[in-house]
């Protein structure tokens, strides 16, 4: 049965019978531990179609899950038959949390879900079946009847980290902008929101026992415009955080559409912006750190934080924070990018080395990582990291402890590259990283930036506005694969919880410049993390663009997404005169 669903579903099959109709007599009759999707559902719905979708009445009939009577309700026609939402164990069995199944019919339409996320997703299904004006706030025209071909749809999703990163710190996002990105990512069932809140450039949540890390460490003097080799420059002040409860907001408007919020906080580099706020967090003995400010520029910064009790101290308590605020299993430490120039200047950072038996500053690093690994473990957490993290480990198999780590944490099972069992790796400078990690048991989330960096231009034509990387076209995303050769097939490529596309936002200061660069390409994403594509040079790119073209960007606009026409940008998305970093060729595998 043809569909324009994206992310493809797994299955569809044609039902006998008329559609099933939405209208003015349809209700919502949400099954135990389903309460949360029928809220969500009321209210998109409801403001698109005008309709009530009020309760269903008691004793108005069964949860039936016959083909030929999907909602086992009494009513039909187009005065509308009920909705009803399930969430049933053998689903669940199935096809895990996440699976749903579909019926849709003359008397009714059932979504079953292997959980509540399931449900969701087949509820994010059902509003892709009604159509594009499905998705917008109002209505748009008289009353009419809302309809879907009868049918099965049986649905699950292939990994169980579908994530978009959103950089904050480069450019401030306001909250409703964050908000608006969680519907965009629920709306292809996505489920992860990696938020880099953390930067030389910015540090965008507030900690309250830390003030001056959004007083001073949320605001910049200027902004580079362009790539760091332009000229250009903003003179504006450029800034802004999160309060405790504007996170408190962001966590749970996610959760309800049943997307993890995943913070970073990065340490040891990328760490200007702390040390301007908190001066004593640098390496003093080696550069005036009273005299830095937060970075106005981009690149990989020299100034890092120093190897000291008192600086673990001090992202101790920005973490007690962090998981106050985040009830994410996972909590990112960046880890990545950190010069060295400083520590081998300084005795301070020397004498940390003697100390703990470190043979050089890679392994300091390490150390680094190594201490916010056990002490996230120790608490009930788990650290995830760019995949540098295995870089200048020092190997312990006795499931000891370097001398930084709490005496709570000697119990913590160790991996052979010195890190938790349950430290993971995000793999971005291409595979690599994510298969060492996989081959020695850790999680990896996939994202190369060869492959899924959106902030990479999308095209080779002189219009694509602040040209950055490689051309990775919608196409090259769709071919993107996550678990390499060199891990399919095997026991490690179970180690592969996802894949994650990264918007770095250097170069894309508004929302239209990072809607222009995360869709379309982030539909095909959708897919590709999603569904149960066959190999990459078997996959049916053109049956997508099909789908994409006949009916999903349709929903975009609909949104309100200002993404990136088919022929090239339109002349108010082009940024001419503004310098980016183009790089020519195809991009290694590596």
């Amino acid at each position: 049965m043809p569909h324009d669903l994206i992310p493809a579903p797994r299955s569809v099959t044609a039902g006998g019978g008329g559609d099933y109709v939405l209208g003015p007599g349809s209700a919502l009759d949400a099954g135990p531990g389903t309460e949360g999707v029928a809220r969500w559902l009321r209210g998109a719905l409801g403001a698109a179609t005008g309709l009530a979708l009020p309760p269903y009445g008691a004793g108005e009939g069964g949860g039936g899950t016959a083909r030929g009577d999907a909602a086992g309700g009494r009513t039909g026609g187009d005065a509308g038959a009920p909705v009803r939402l399930r969430v049933e164990p053998a689903v669940h069995a199935e096809l895990g949390p996440e699976g749903y199944r579909l019926d849709a019919g003359p008397t009714g339409l059932l979504i079953t879900g292997g959980a509540a996320a399931g449900v969701f997703w087949g509820a994010q299904t059902l509003r892709q079946l009604l159509g594009p004006d499905a998705y917008r706030q109002a209505p748009t025209g008289p009353a009419r009847a809302w309809r879907v071909p009868a049918q099965r749809i049986e649905d699950a999703p292939r990994f169980r980290w579908r994530g978009l990163m959103l950089d904050t710190a480069r450019h401030f996002q306001p909250k409703d902008e964050v908000l608006r990105r969680i519907d965009q990512l629920a709306a292809h069932k996505l489920n992860v929101l990696h938020l880099h809140l953390t930067d030389d450039q910015g540090w965008r949540v507030e900690i309250a026992r830390y003030p001056r890390l959004t007083e001073v460490g949320a605001w910049r003097p200027r902004t580079k415009v362009g790539h760091r080799a332009s000229d250009l420059w903003d003179e504006r002040p450029h800034g802004g955080h999160y309060t405790r409860d504007d996170i408190r907001e962001i966590v749970a408007y996610a959760a309800e559409r049943h997307v993890t919020v995943v913070p970073e906080i990065e340490l040891p580099g990328h760490s200007q912006a702390a040390v301007a706020a908190y001066p004593e967090l640098g390496n003093t003995d080696v550069v005036d750190t009273s005299a830095l400010g937060v970075w106005d520029d981009w690149g990989v910064n020299p100034n890092v934080l120093a190897p000291t009790d008192a600086v673990l101290r001090f992202y101790a308590g920005v973490l007690e924070e962090v998981l106050e605020l985040f009830p994410s299993p996972f909590v990112h430490v960046g880890g990545d990018e950190c010069p060295k120039d400083q520590w081998r200047a300084s005795p301070v950072a020397q004498e940390r080395m003697r100390r703990e038996g470190l043979p050089d500053e890679d392994a300091l690093q390490a150390w680094f990582i190594r201490h916010f690994d056990r002490w996230l473990a120790a608490r009930g957490r788990r650290l995830i990291g760019w995949d540098e993290i295995l870089e200048g480990a020092a190997p312990t198999t006795d499931g000891g402890t370097d001398g930084a780590a709490d005496a709570a944490d000697a119990s913590v099972r160790l991996r052979p590259t010195g890190l938790t069992e349950g430290a993971a790796v995000s793999s971005w400078r291409g595979y690599a990283g994510g298969i060492a990690a996989a081959t020695a048991g850790h999680d990896v989330v996939m994202c190369p930036e060869q492959q899924v960096y959106l902030d990479h231009r999308q095209d080779g034509g002189a219009d694509e506005p602040v040209p950055i990387g490689y051309v990775r076209t919608l196409s090259d995303v769709y071919h993107f694969e996550p678990v390499p050769p060199e891990l399919a097939g095997t026991p490690a490529a179970e180690h592969v919880i996802g894949a994650q596309a990264n918007m770095w936002t250097e170069v894309t200061e508004t929302r239209q410049r990072v809607d222009y660069q995360v869709f379309p390409r982030l539909t095909a994403f959708a897919e590709v993390a999603w569904s149960p594509l066959p190999a990459p040079e078997e996959r049916d790119f053109e049956g997508f663009r099909d789908r994409l073209r006949r009916a999903h960007l349709a929903r975009l606009d609909a949104l309100g997404v200002d993404y990136r026409p088919e022929g090239g940008p339109y002349p108010r998305q082009r940024r001419p005169g503004v310098l980016g970093r183009p790089i020519e060729g195809r991009p290694p595998i590596v």
